[in-house]
């Protein structure tokens, strides 16, 4: 499965006006429903638009969501011109930004929301499966090897990963710990206590080789973007955040590991050329990154797909504090799903367009103008990248 651009020679046409995002937390007491409106809410809060000027709707989800149709009824939009759910988890939320902006840009909806909500800890859980055909008919003959949910299948692309670059498992410690240094001042982050070596290494293995604090967080929360035309977002409250591009796509066999023609590479691999060459953007571009972290490893495996530093460089590049947020690329300011919370990815669109903004006052990093955001979906996923107007 080659990468498929989504883009056009028209970049920028399409602008990020509002966010919005509830707590994150594990026990939420409100319904997935409730979760999604009050994200929605805010989105549209924080650009100053009432909910009669959406006039479209997405979102994506593993059926552990609310269908964007119930959302529009809620809300009482007066018209619906465009609406879309994608089935996917992480996999979308960095091109779904594109549909958005193709949507717009083709006069099919002049204001697009876009929310993820789930109920990742107290509702449907990924780790939870059944069994029958239903879970798809292939499936019967990995069951009995354990080979079921997310982190059993990508421990092994971990273990591979780590294999070929000669690592030990003191090189994802320092992963998750640079993670962890980001949110321990976002208001908004689940874990904000430091993290050291001892502790890493005292949580229990899940599957080799990641433990429990290489796994992101499972999370009941929400989050929403507000997207519109650049021009009419410049008229609104806030700093617009413009797509500039995107790509969604992978290798052979797409997400299933099975059909791989190796275990150690996923989406990042697949698609950055495609992201570079269609965005006419290189990696001097990018100021910022944020990077889906479902797992330590995949940091520094698109660090190093992405072209940021060579193969089998990334963890001295971590180390040597090049990703805090003192150094050359900032990944994931807020901690990312390692430490902020999960929210397939949507809410590290939330901390890129915060960012680009330039209004996180003691949050705030250096002047950026240039985001790449992703999406992780096994060998596929999708890539985004966000300017700042002006």
């Amino acid at each position: 499965m080659p990468a498929s651009a989504l883009h056009s020679r028209a970049h920028g046409k399409a602008a990020i006006a509002g966010v919005g995002y509830t707590s994150f937390s594990r026990n939420a007491p409100e319904s997935v429903l409730e979760l999604a409106l009050t994200a929605v809410d805010a989105a549209l809060a924080d650009c100053g638009l009432p909910a009669d000027a959406v006039d479209g709707i997405l979102s994506y989800h593993l059926g552990d969501s609310v269908p964007v149709t119930t959302v529009a009824r809620t809300l009482g939009l007066p018209r619906l011109r465009y609406h879309n759910e994608f089935y996917g988890g992480g996999s979308q939320c960095a091109s779904i930004l594109w549909d958005a902006a193709q949507a717009i840009e083709s006069g099919l909806a002049e204001t697009v929301v876009i929310y993820r909500a789930l109920k990742g800890r107290s509702g449907k859980r990924m780790g939870q499966i059944s069994h029958g055909s239903a879970d798809g008919l292939e499936e019967q003959f990995v069951t009995p090897y354990g080979n079921r949910g997310p982190v059993n299948t990508f421990a092994l692309t971990a273990q591979r990963w780590l294999h070929e670059r000669q690592l030990g498992e003191d090189a994802l410690a320092s992963v998750a710990i640079a993670q962890r240094s980001h949110a321990l001042n976002n208001e908004r982050a689940m874990f904000r206590e430091p993290l050291d070596t001892a502790q890493y290494f005292s949580a229990p293995m899940i599957a080799s080789p990641l433990r429990r604090l290489d796994c992101c967080l499972e999370t009941d929360g929400a989050c929403a973007l507000v997207i519109t035309s650049t021009a009419r977002a410049r008229q609104l409250s806030r700093p617009p955040v413009r797509i500039h591009s995107a790509v969604r796509g992978g290798g052979p066999g797409g997400s299933y590991w099975d059909k791989a023609e190796s275990l150690d590479n996923v989406f990042s691999h697949f698609i950055a050329d495609e992201l570079f060459r269609s965005s006419g953007m290189g990696v001097a571009d990018i100021d910022l990154a944020y990077l889906y972290d479902a797992y330590t490893f995949l940091i520094p495996a698109q660090l190093e797909d992405f072209g940021f530093c060579r193969p089998g460089e990334s963890i001295d590049f971590i180390n040597s504090g090049e990703t805090r947020v003192a150094g050359s690329l900032p990944v994931n300011s807020n901690g990312g799903m390692l430490s902020e919370g999960y929210v397939h990815g949507m809410n590290n669109i939330v901390e890129a367009t915060l960012q680009l903004r330039g209004t996180e006052g003691a949050r705030q990093l250096r002047k950026a103008s240039t985001a790449l955001c992703t999406g992780f979906g096994g060998r596929y996923g999708s890539a985004a990248l966000l300017t700042a107007d002006g």
